[in-house]
């Protein structure tokens, strides 16, 4: 690495041929610049003005008279970076990529980060410029929003809105994960995937760049994109964010035309009476459906393309999810019907209520997507849409009366048997209703809260719409918790029965169980619950449900992970791992304790509660969990439980005390606070989860 040499301000000269050796860099690796910009940049920026924001900032970037002695550092690149296998289509993606932007070496390999210091010095700049736009002046008020004008400025494209290529659902999932962190993260997590940088180089070029806090910035980085680092770079890599590769559609073509009008109109009487011009600008906007932005037309936008599955395709087909669905309903050759969600889906007027589930993106569609559903539900016309493997889209609008359209968005990525087996297409009051998948042989509806009652039948229309079913009360008292209780149809699976649960997102969410370790058994993976044991759990786990409302939850598994005998001669207790998987991927564990009880329906006393975990999955699959416990005989103690893999348990603190196998318990004050450590069998320990 270079040494950095004092810059001698008053002997430092400009030099032409150091300016032409910057601009031969930025011509030459312009896309490259111009990528790394682009994943810096603020996505609330918008996809339109991101990409001419990534585009100004590396224009912006070349020097004007000349660089001096304090040339930036060049960081060292990652070996990593050189060599490192993805999947076979994220290697493709990455060669086309490199080829694209004529970065590649003669074998076709990707190569790694251009070297020199007149790259470095545009990187450096670029990586300056970018993360300008999250940055306010010194001497701005911390609390007021800084307005546009104090921000860089951008080129102006008239007429026409620009944005990259659609990606997949790996795409949409880093392109939302990049919008929950700050630019310097985003740099950080660019400069080492895109960049080449090994952790000290990024570290380096951050401080350059004036981040406060870099060493930061690199370790919330590489929590991002998830343990596939090769498929993150892959996905960077991608069309998704590439702003050198654009599409075109025509902007607000109507609006403009207002615009145009009001403005030629405001000059004329600004000239006559300048104290008009407000009042005539608002008469000229007109009212709020002249307003309403005019979605831009294409094949994606057009009814008549709309894909449509076969009727029996899902009984002769591989892939049972969302694709395999036919459409159905009475209404899915209503072509202005049609057209009208797809054009309220492109752009949505303020009129219609937008919802999304957490980690789910509501851009128009790239492609006709596949119609689901058209039909009459509960006094409004529900369309339902399936796009590109990646999200369902409901549309509903009233038959009647003055209320206002509904657009809701949900994720389905890797939708299976179970997870895509039923959308809600319709919710009224504490009631909604179900289209469920052309594979459902039969349909049932149970209480969670009463495991011993069989399920009741459950009436389905011709068109797949369920009758009308209780929902789970958001709040309040918890006296039931209905569920679906569905069996699969025999074409595709034997006697294959399964429970879903309306938690407030669009698709409903997969219920599982995983019994109790066996002794000396290989460990238990999760299965239906649907059997006496896992209904006895879930009936009193059941009301724990309410926290997981409206967080976008693909399945939640009750793993029975320990059961322990309960000191002065109790009864045995139960150890619980309630997980959460959610359809971005993140994860939440609620580990309870099941006290003995006298009803099947005492919930368990949670204590603990992480997010954005592995723990109890097949990527996590030790646990350790302790809580305070009180004896008839008033006396106090601590107990713990481990998974079956830990043969040790130590208690520190307040008191110490330690025990063999996978349980503990010792008496302590009611307020003692222990330190609870355990010792697997493979070697290493593990801390208890809070």
């Amino acid at each position: 690495m270079p040494i950095h040499q004092p810059q001698q301000r008053a002997e430092a000269r400009p030099d032409r041929t150091d300016v032409r050796q910057a601009e031969a860099a930025l011509v030459e690796h312009y896309p490259r610049l111009v990528r790394l910009a682009y994943v810096v940049l603020p996505p609330a920026l918008g996809r339109h003005r991101r990409v001419l924001a990534a585009h100004a900032a590396v224009q912006r970037a070349l020097p004007v008279t000349g660089v001096t002695a304090d040339a930036p550092r060049v960081p060292a690149q990652s070996r990593r970076a050189k060599a490192v296998p993805g999947r076979r289509a994220a290697a493709r993606g990455s060669r086309a990529d490199a080829i694209t932007s004529g970065e590649a070496t003669a074998d076709g390999t990707a190569d790694s980060s251009p070297s020199g210091a007149p790259y470095a010095l545009m990187r450096l700049r670029v990586l300056r410029s970018a993360l300008a736009y999250e940055r306010r002046p010194r001497w701005w008020p911390g609390r007021l929003p800084v307005p546009a004008v104090l921000r860089p400025s951008t080129p102006v494209v008239w007429g026409l809105r620009l944005f990259p290529r659609a990606g997949g659902a790996d795409e949409l999932a880093l392109d939302r994960a990049l919008s929950e962190v700050p630019g310097e993260v985003r740099a950080a997590f660019a400069l080492h995937l895109l960049e080449g940088l090994d952790e000290s180089g990024v570290r380096a070029l951050l401080a350059e760049a004036k981040v406060s806090e870099p060493a930061a910035a690199v370790r919330r980085a590489a929590r991002l994109g998830g343990p596939d680092r090769a498929a993150a770079r892959a996905s960077l890599r991608s069309g998704e964010f590439d702003p050198c590769t654009v599409q075109t559609r025509p902007s607000d073509l109507l609006r403009r035309r207002h615009r145009t009008r009001a403005v030629a109109l405001a000059a004329v009487l600004c000239v006559v009476a300048g104290g008009l011009a407000v009042a005539v600008d608002d008469q000229v906007r007109g009212p709020e459906r002249s307003r309403a932005a005019e979605p831009p037309a294409g094949p994606a936008l057009d009814p008549a393309k709309l894909a449509r599955t076969a009727p029996e395709r899902w009984a002769d087909t591989s892939r049972i999810d969302f694709s395999a669905w036919p459409a159905r309903g009475g209404r899915t050759d209503d072509t202005e019907l049609l057209g009208r969600a797809l054009r309220v889906w492109a752009q949505p007027p303020k009129t219609v209520t937008v919802s999304a589930s957490p980690g789910t993106v509501t851009v128009p569609p790239a492609q006709p997507p596949r119609l689901l559903f058209a039909g009459e539900v509960d006094g409004a016309a529900v369309v339902l849409f399936h796009d590109a493997g990646v999200r369902v889209v409901r549309y509903a609008e009233p038959l009647s009366g003055s209320g206002g359209a509904a657009l809701d968005f949900a994720r389905t990525d890797d939708a299976d048997v179970t997870s895509g087996a039923a959308v809600v297409v319709s919710r009224a009051g504490q009631r909604a209703r179900f289209l469920l998948a052309p594979w459902i042989a039969e349909s049932t509806t149970r209480d969670l809260l009463a495991p011993d009652t069989p399920g009741r039948p459950l009436d389905v229309g011709p068109d797949g719409v369920t009758a009308a079913v209780a929902r789970p009360a958001p709040a309040g008292g918890c006296d039931t918790w209905p569920v679906l209780q569905l069996r699969s149809s025999e074409r595709i699976v034997e006697k294959h029965a399964f429970l879903i649960t309306d938690l407030g997102d669009l698709t409903p969410a997969h219920l599982t169980y995983t019994p109790k370790p066996g002794r000396g058994a290989p460990s238990r993976q999760p299965r239906e619950a649907t059997g006496p044991e896992a209904l006895v759990a879930w009936a009193r786990t059941a009301c724990s449900l309410r926290t997981l409302s409206g967080s976008g939850v693909r399945s939640v598994n009750n793993w029975a992970f320990a059961e322990q005998r309960l000191p002065e001669g109790g009864a045995s207790a139960d150890w619980l791992c309630t997980r959460a998987d959610t359809w971005r991927g993140a994860g939440r564990v609620l580990v309870q304790f099941l006290r003995p009880a006298t009803s099947p329906t005492d919930p368990g006393t949670v204590v603990a509660d992480r997010e954005d975990t592995a723990l109890c999955s097949r990527f996590g699959q030790h646990v350790l969990a302790g809580t305070h416990w009180k004896a008839d005989s008033g006396q106090w103690y601590v107990l713990a439980a481990g998974s079956r893999a830990v043969t040790r348990i130590e208690a520190s603190g307040t008191v110490k005390d330690a025990a063999s196998g996978p349980t503990l318990a010792v008496r302590a004050p009611r307020d003692a606070t222990v330190r609870l450590t355990g010792a697997l069998r493979e070697g290493g320990t593990l801390t208890a989860v809070h």
